[in-house]
Formats: structure tokens, C-alpha cells, sequence
């Protein structure tokens, strides 16, 4: 099915579904790299609205260093942007989950009575771009031993990954889920992220799609994505499972 996509101008084509559920952002604002205000937020929510999602689930940041960030910070957030967006008329469907750092405070997180995750299941987390946690594989554990399912964000932008087939496959017997950021497609972060989403998409790889919204850039960018050859392949080999949270 073709979807008609931009509203003036020349139509273009959506090159694939439509996806009605985000997982990956950073809208409440102030509280770390993503919006800086609520009108920033809002402008973002309506950006997103438009491309035809229907929920987001808006992750920040618990990195002890730069954001730290707690539950209560989050949820005290979140229900001020809904009040606001409510105001507005935006009518997205907004939760709240966590973007959790692989550093040396994240086993404490895990011990947390309240951990964020999506759908009550999914624990999204982030390491190093850089360099891999030497004890990455132990905290992926540790998100098993608290009852949740491991779900990596944007796994294409680690460039610390050298041997694609043999380290993501690593990780999928590890039972990490991975979640790509679709602005990779578009060549976003760099010519090495690009490269492995697309590796991951021909193998099959992937599970989630997020925006990873941090500013107006983001969602402009994913205007192209939509309609990019590269996106309609994403569903060709790949089980997306945004629209069943």
C-alpha cells in the first residue's frame, strides 16, 4: 500500500507502512540532551503527529554522569507534557519509559523497585559508542535478573563494533532485542551507522524502529526516510514490532 505523505506541494510517497507507535525520544524538556522547553516539546509532538504516529513512548536519558535522572524526575515530566500537549489538542497517546547508560551505576538502577521500560517489558538501554562495557554482557544479565527483556538502542551507531556478523550475533543469542534509529537510514550519524543498519536490516536483524527525536533536524530528516528505498527493505526482512506496545 502507497501512502500519501507530505501535505503542500509535490506529493511524495511513503515507501512502506505507516508506523503508528514511536518508542525512542527525548521530549520532556530540560531534563537532558533532547528538548529544551515545552514549546520546543510541543512543536516536536506535532512534528511527529504529522509523519502519522499515534503514540510515542519518550525515553531520557538516566546517565548517572550527565543526566541523572530518576523515575520520579520522569514521570513528574511526562505528566506535565501530556497537560500541555492536552492543551494544544495534540492527540498522541504519550508515555514514558528510560534510556538506561551501561556505566558503573546501572546494576543500582536495576535493583531500583521502580525500573521504566517499555510496555512493562522492555528495558531500552545505550552504551558507549566508543568503546564497549567491559561487563556488558554482565549487565545484560542483569536486566534478565530483573525481569525484563534487554532492548538495545541504536546498536548501528556503536563503533566499536568490528566483526558485524559475529558481535550482533552475540548479542541476539544474549536475547537483546535491537531498536535502530531510522534517521541511521538517511545517513544522520555518518557513513559507519548507515552501513550497519543497513547490515542489520538485510540480516534480518532488526526488531524496533525509533525516531530518537531530539530536535526539529530529527524529524525533518525522517520526512526522507519515509519515502527512501531503504526503508520499504526494512520490512521486507525484518519483523517490526512498534505497533504491537
Amino acid at each position: 500500500m502507497i501512502f500519501s505523505f507530505f501535505r503542500k506541494g509535490k506529493k511524495k510517497s511513503r515507501c512502506g507502512p505507516q508506523l503508528r507507535v514511536d518508542i525512542h525520544s527525548h521530549l520532556i524538556p530540560g531534563i537532558d540532551d533532547g528538548s529544551q522547553s515545552m514549546e520546543e516539546s510541543l512543536k516536536l509532538l506535532r512534528g511527529l503527529e504529522a509523519l502519522g504516529y499515534e503514540k510515542v513512548i519518550t525515553t531520557p536519558h538516566i546517565m548517572s554522569d550527565s543526566y541523572p535522572n530518576s523515575a520520579e524526575s520522569i514521570l513528574t515530566g511526562l505528566e506535565a507534557l501530556r497537560s500541555a500537549a492536552a492543551k494544544e489538542g495534540i492527540a498522541l497517546h504519550i508515555e514514558a519509559a528510560a534510556e538506561y547508560y551501561l556505566d558503573e551505576h546501572f546494576y543500582d538502577e536495576m535493583k531500583k523497585e521502580q525500573i521504566l521500560t517499555i510496555a512493562g517489558k522492555y528495558v531500552l538501554f545505550e552504551s558507549s559508542y566508543i568503546s564497549k562495557p567491559l561487563q556488558m554482557e554482565e549487565m545484560i544479565f542483569a536486566i534478565g535478573e530483573a525481569g525484563y527483556e534487554p532492548m538495545m538502542a541504536h546498536p548501528e551507531r556503536c563503533r566499536y563494533i568490528r566483526e558485524p556478523e559475529k558481535e550482533y550475533r552475540r548479542f541476539k543469542e544474549l536475547g537483546v532485542h535491537f531498536q535502530v534509529n531510522l534517521n541511521s537510514f538517511g545517513g544522520h550519524y555518518g557513513k559507519s551507522a548507515k552501513y550497519l543498519a543497513n547490515y542489520l536490516s538485510e540480516a534480518g536483524m532488526i526488531d524496533f524502529l525509533g525516531s530518537d527525536v531530539h530536535h526539529q533536524k530529527h524529524v525533518d530528516t525522517l520526512h526522507e526516510v519515509f519515502h527512501s528505498e531503504a526503508y520499504r527493505k526494512i520490512f521486507e526482512h525484518n519483523t517490526i514490532k512498534n505497533d504491537t506496545l
